[in-house]
């Protein structure tokens, strides 16, 4: 697929999706099975819910720094090659100890790394599409097949040979980030200036934009359980590795599908709407899970309300920070979203699944339920109306 943006330029469309691929095949390797390498290592649930936990804090601090750094030197594309290349690094030595500290410390200097990429490959993304960004959706979703093969070939490998290679399959991953990193040529960015920061934290401070992160920050609470325990918890009921690993696949091919269409649905609905829409899909499928378990049809339809709970809600929410924050601000404008929802929010969903987590599945799936329902009303609340267009308007 070749296609230019508004001005003429040609966009680099394999090599953007290319990284998108690996960067998410990671994602595919770690969130599925990261739960279960630790179980397999005799790690307690409260255990590793804090080893979650680390991984996610870091999002809260890691975006804004690199973020911050990329806006004021304009050299993103260098940032994150060195993201990627110190996190592959940092994530070798997993291979030499299984002890909890030393783990807990090479996932947070890991995450550091990896955590100052996508960020800030999101906004050089963005910037190679040139006035085309509906169209956002159709490079990102080589991220969601990079998953999808990731979850179904390595829940085969993990149930023939032994999940203990599950750092051995991520290492490679990261190996591959870095590299695809590389053939992605630097673009000359605006560089931050002093007097856009005050407009930068007034943004930050309006309603909607407060009401939105904060709803964001819920939406990845009631991720908690699901990222943290969902494979440990179809284990415990005698699913095979290879059918968890489907069940992950199956919700990343609904994601696919929402991304190639997601120009279409922003065209003809507004940001609102469809981010309410997504809130009530998620609290239902959080419930479907938490309930009915034993159901394989059941999880099926759970998993298909993925395109929901992640597809829509990802592409609302980048589409949303792009044109609030602008020029110099880019940066710092998605890495403030990412460690507001997937680092803080990621953290807390996680930590807080790990302590119910051991007094009852079901009671983490209904904390998830409900951190939906509450993202959903501040939404509703907050976020009136034709607010966001007519303030995106106004931009």
């Amino acid at each position: 697929m070749s296609f230019k943006g508004i001005s003429g330029r040609k966009i680099p469309y394999w090599r953007l999706s290319g990284f998108y691929f690996f960067y998410f095949a990671l994602l595919g390797t770690i969130v599925p099975f990261l739960g279960l390498y630790l179980q397999s290592l005799d790690y307690s649930p409260t255990e590793i819910g804090q080893i979650f936990a680390v991984m996610m804090a870091t999002r809260i601090v890691a975006p804004n720094i690199w973020g911050w750094l990329a806006d004021h030197t304009g050299r993103r594309l260098s940032i994150i090659r060195l993201g990627s290349f110190l996190a592959c690094a940092s994530f070798s030595f997993m291979l030499w100890k299984q002890g909890f500290l030393w783990i807990a410390a090479i996932i947070a200097a890991y995450s550091f790394f990896w955590n100052a990429v996508l960020a800030q490959f999101e906004v050089v993304t963005l910037n190679f599409l040139d006035g085309m960004t509906h169209y956002y959706g159709r490079i990102r979703l080589w991220g969601s097949v990079g998953f999808i093969v990731a979850v179904v070939v390595l829940g085969y490998v993990f149930d023939s040979l032994s999940v203990a290679y599950m750092p051995v399959a991520a290492l490679a991953f990261l190996f591959f980030i870095w590299i695809s990193s590389l053939t992605v040529r630097e673009q000359k960015t605006p560089l931050a200036e002093h007097h856009l920061e005050k407009g930068f934290w007034q943004i930050c401070l309006s309603k909607s934009v407060l009401s939105f992160l904060l709803a964001s920050f819920l939406l990845q609470v009631s991720f908690g359980s699901y990222y943290t325990f969902y494979s440990v918890y179809l284990e415990g009921l005698h699913y095979s590795r290879t059918a968890i690993g489907l069940l992950w696949g199956l919700g990343v091919v609904a994601e696919v599908v929402v991304f190639w269409f997601m120009h279409h649905f922003m065209n003809r609905f507004g940001l609102r709407q469809i981010m309410l829409l997504t809130l009530f899909a998620t609290a239902v499928r959080w419930w479907l899970i938490g309930c009915y378990p034993d159901n394989p049809g059941v999880l099926i339809f759970a998993q298909l309300l993925h395109a929901f709970a992640f597809g829509t809600a990802h592409a609302v929410s980048i589409e949303f920070i792009r044109r609030f924050f602008q020029g110099g601000n880019q940066g710092q404008g998605q890495a403030l979203y990412s460690a507001v929802s997937f680092g803080a929010g990621g953290a807390v969903g996680a930590l807080l699944s790990g302590w119910v987590w051991s007094a009852s599945p079901v009671a983490s799936f209904a904390f998830s339920t409900l951190s939906a329902v509450l993202a959903f009303a501040l939404v509703f609340w907050g976020v009136r109306g034709d607010t966001v267009e007519k303030c995106l308007r106004r931009m």
